[in-house]
């Protein structure tokens, strides 16, 4: 098990400032917040090599990481073989659009010959037979693999803590979580110990750590990205895996390299007529904005409230229309969601469920008590509720909300009790999860901050396979409001 062994890099170490340890000055322009893009470039160039990379992001996560619980598992020993290969193949570097850009893979999507545990005691030395299309293509684009992030058990919190893996910590607050269940990939990307991450969404679960950590996180359309080869699909379709970067532009030059469906797939999102990175240079002119301030299933902390309203005026500040409109899809969707989700965690197979968290118990055993007229029943009417959601916003360019109802939870105090979850779950997560049952793309990115200096984000929901045009969107107010240009405490002093 060499390849996953945790190394301290001594005879060529960087320090964020790009000196080695033997004094010679070696990446000095490249700093931990560097975007994916930029890196790309300075790699290319020739200004930075592959292994400098490579040591610079690993000479990091080794110092950082066992307080702030990103990452599960540290494969040093791939980064360095990711980078040795394409030292010797710079020639095609042309051809990959990711060469020699770092990125971490969440701890649920299968990797060979790296452990992928699902945060579960249940699947802790668990070696997955086949890997994730999705990690094959990133692999291929020329990027450097830094390690698996931190889950919360089988996905199922919306905090990075109580199963298997550590708890991941919110950098602009250790006290606080990351969010869940992407938690170690916002908080790696927020923290500099990695330019972009792929997470995973069944509800919320890239867009809600991302808002947390005050990153920028794409739920994908349904059918962008595949499941292949180990399902066909998540959740019912509810479930799809995406991006975490710092800016809107990596989040589609990842969203480039991993979009695509794959021969047999349930669901095919059309191809892109331009490739995303695009997005970000076509400026939107004139949109009809609708927007969705509350919900009946929980309360909007007056911070979040005051920030969205912010980011609306930015909006019109744009010149776009911004209209409220009296729609609360959460309430519309929240049984549906309720035993979608807690089916698909009911059929993940265990070894022994008295290893199981707690709070993810709770799902699990509510799941297994759907039958399978049920599911079948509740599917049908998901997707009939989501079809008059999409009907009513048709006449919009895209849907505001505030990304979660609340900033991010202290740790261990969301649930208040484990038999309190279903309930509780749906007041935070309002917002998000039924860009999950419409399938629309949905992306959050910062939007400001609560009064005790936490991010609060900002939710744009596309049209149906509408992510070229979401991307842009949401560039034009990522340029007004550059938000991503800060730092988390956290991060900066160490």
């Amino acid at each position: 098990m060499a390849l996953l062994r945790r190394r301290v890099f001594r005879n060529r170490m960087l320090d964020e400032r790009g000196r080695r340890a033997d004094g010679a000055v070696g990446i000095a322009m490249l700093d931990p917040f560097i975007e994916g893009w930029a890196l790309r470039d300075l790699v290319a160039k020739g200004e930075v090599a592959p292994r400098e990379v490579a040591e610079f992001f690993l000479a990091r996560i080794e110092r950082l990481n066992p307080t702030l619980g990103a990452y599960m598992t540290i494969t040093a020993d791939r980064a360095l073989a990711d980078a040795a290969r394409l030292e010797a193949s710079r020639k095609d570097a042309p051809s990959m659009p990711l060469f020699g850009v770092a990125y971490s893979l969440k701890d649920l999507t299968p990797t060979l010959g790296i452990p992928t545990t699902l945060g579960s005691r249940n699947y802790a030395t668990n070696l997955a037979p086949m890997e994730a299309v999705i990690a094959q293509r990133l692999s291929r684009a020329g990027g450097i693999l830094l390690g698996k992030t931190t889950t919360p058990e089988f996905g199922g919190r919306p905090t990075t803590e109580g199963g298997l893996c550590p708890v991941a910590r919110n950098p602009w607050n250790l006290d606080y979580n990351a969010g869940g269940s992407s938690g170690g990939a916002a908080a790696a990307v927020a923290a500099g110990l990695g330019p972009i991450a792929e997470g995973s969404d069944g509800g919320g679960s890239i867009r809600g750590p991302a808002s947390n950590c005050g990153v920028v996180g794409l739920k994908p359309s349904r059918g962008r990205l595949t499941y292949a080869p180990h399902r066909g699909e998540a959740w019912g379709g509810f479930a799809t895996r995406g991006p975490i970067a710092r800016s809107v532009r990596d989040v589609a030059m990842m969203l480039d390299v991993i979009a695509g469906p794959v021969t047999g797939d349930p669901y095919w999102a059309p191809p892109p007529t331009r490739p995303f990175e695009q997005a970000v240079s076509a400026i939107p002119r004139n949109l009809k904005l609708a927007s969705i301030s509350t919900s009946k299933l929980g309360e909007v902390d007056p911070d979040v409230a005051q920030a969205c309203e912010s980011a609306c005026s930015a909006m019109r500040e744009l010149g776009h229309q911004v209209e409220p409109i009296d729609l609360d899809p959460g309430a519309l969707l929240v049984d549906c969601a309720r035993i979608l989700i807690c089916v698909g965690i009911a059929a993940i197979p265990l070894t022994n469920p008295d290893w199981v968290d707690p709070v993810v118990r709770e799902m699990h055993d509510f799941g297994r008590k759907v039958s399978g007229a049920e599911y079948v029943n509740l599917v049908a009417t998901m997707h009939n509720v989501a079809r008059e959601i999409v009907e009513r916003l048709d006449p919009f360019d895209a849907l505001l909300t505030p990304t979660m109802t609340r900033p991010a939870m202290r740790n261990g105090t969301f649930p208040s009790k484990p038999e309190r979850y279903l309930d509780e779950l749906w007041t935070w997560i309002a917002f998000e999860y039924p860009a999950n049952a419409t399938g629309q793309p949905a992306i959050t990115l910062p939007c400001g901050f609560s009064t005790s200096g936490l991010p609060i984000g900002l939710q744009i929901v596309g049209r149906p396979n509408g992510e070229f045009e979401l991307l842009s969107i949401a560039s034009a107010f990522e340029a007004a409001r550059p938000w991503r240009d800060l730092r988390p405490p956290f991060a900066i002093s160490n």
